[in-house]
């Protein structure tokens, strides 16, 4: 495994063409593969995670070939045939998660695994609304390895206590093979990327707010071409804001209102932030975001923001320590159901680093604006987000740390260093 030592002095400037969104490459490769006949990809995440997404379809009997850097094609017959029992997700939780949707009234037997990480999370959460609609899928202590054997499933009306998207889709998912019509409602509404693309291939889905409705139906295939991904692009809105003198512009930034949490958030703490060259494709906003260093104020996160931002909390954890007074985060106790337990992970490294950042049940207390010392090593618990955060952490030390094992940042951002570097 590879250890990393981010620069310590170096400005920020230019600008950087943020890489694909994952959440959408994953959608996108399900519903084209889901769908009846060709469809063409563009711009699809090359991260592992997505990769296991893709190769799942291929051992389920779809056609899916590179054709070149930039395109994927996926011809389907709109049926999938297993070609192996097994199924492997890989780091992914959004592939085992929706996959048990997808699989659930397929008429054949499948198991889904995963790596160690995946195998200790928590999978409860969508295998007991499934069973509610009839699926027969088990697993030892609701963990992977899942089995998922052949039912009729039946829609039905679904309340969930926690906005999730990966439940939510998978419950919508399954919806398109269930008898009747299935609803769902969330408390606040997640991210809605599958609303948007199964509303782009035709499906019979309707939304409004925080209740989708789906019924049985068939996709048509699409020309989709998969936006920037906000939360990799969040790491270099955090580093280019907390480090002296940086202006940096970031091109292709998806800005779904469901994941603009990050720019919300800085924009309350007295960011310099600009959006330029707005513009919809395929259904989804996308444009370009420039950033400059800035004194930040704290504040509080708490409330319907949080699954607008859940995956970019550890980065902001590094924003809050330096930005002057109190920051508290609360409501984010989905944050220990992560690839580790991210509230204990980012605090105790922050910790090492001299952040004054106190764990609480449900998120945490940083007191700011602090100067981190660095001069020390600082583990990634196998959690890719932790690597980055803990990556933009080092930009501002006095004395250069030393991240371990930063090869996880593959599963959702192989390119990250080299753009960070291309910054410098």
């Amino acid at each position: 495994m590879k250890n990393v030592t981010p620069a310590i002095n170096q400005n920020l400037k230019g600008s950087i063409i943020i890489p694909s969104d994952k959440s959408i490459s994953h959608r996108a490769l399900m519903f084209a593969s889901l769908a009846e006949g060709k469809s063409v990809i563009r711009n699809c995440s090359k991260a592992k995670d997505p990769m296991s997404t893709l190769s799942i379809f291929r051992d389920l009997g779809v056609d899916i070939q590179n054709i070149d850097e930039n395109t994927i094609i996926v011809n389907s017959t709109g049926k999938l045939k297993p070609l192996n029992d097994v199924l492997d997700c890989g780091n992914s939780g959004t592939t085992m998660r929706l996959m048990c949707g997808i699989l659930a009234g397929q008429p054949f037997s499948s198991t889904l695994v995963g790596d160690e990480s995946l195998s200790k999370r928590p999978m409860k959460r969508v295998i007991e609304p499934l069973s509610l609609m009839g699926a027969k899928i088990s697993a030892i202590n609701n963990c992977a390895p899942i089995q998922i054997d052949s039912a009729q499933l039946v829609g039905i009306e679904y309340s969930s206590s926690i906005a999730s998207a990966q439940v939510k889709s998978c419950m919508l998912l399954a919806g398109l093979h269930a008898e009747g019509e299935t609803v769902y409602k969330e408390p606040y509404l997640s991210r809605n990327h599958t609303e948007l693309m199964l509303e782009y291939m035709n499906a019979d889905i309707f939304s409004d707010g925080v209740i989708t409705k789906i019924r049985p139906s068939i996709l048509e295939p699409r020309e989709i071409s998969v936006v920037g991904d906000i939360s990799s692009a969040a790491f270099f809105m955090a580093a280019a804001s907390i480090v002296p003198n940086s202006d940096v512009v970031l091109k292709n930034v998806g800005l779904n209102p469901t994941r603009t949490g990050i720019l919300e958030v800085l924009k309350k703490m007295g960011g310099n932030i600009e959006i330029l060259d707005e513009q919809v494709v395929s259904g989804e906003l996308v444009g370009d975001v420039r950033v400059k260093y800035s004194e930040l104020k704290a504040c509080t996160i708490e409330g319907e923001i949080i699954p607008k931002l859940i995956d970019e909390l550890p980065v902001i954890a590094v924003l809050a320590t330096q930005a002057e007074g109190t920051t508290i985060i609360k409501d984010a106790e989905d944050l220990r159901n992560k690839e580790t337990d991210r509230i204990s992970a980012i605090v105790n490294e922050l910790k090492k680093v001299g952040a004054d950042i106190t764990a609480t049940e449900d998120g945490f207390i940083i007191n700011g604006k602090t100067s981190l010392n660095g001069g020390v090593e600082v583990d990634t618990y196998h959690d890719h987000r932790l690597a980055m955060s803990l990556y933009v952490a080092g930009l501002i030390c006095k004395k250069e740390i030393l991240i371990r094992e930063f090869d996880w940042v593959d599963i959702s951002f192989p390119e990250f260093e080299t753009l960070m570097n291309s910054l410098m």
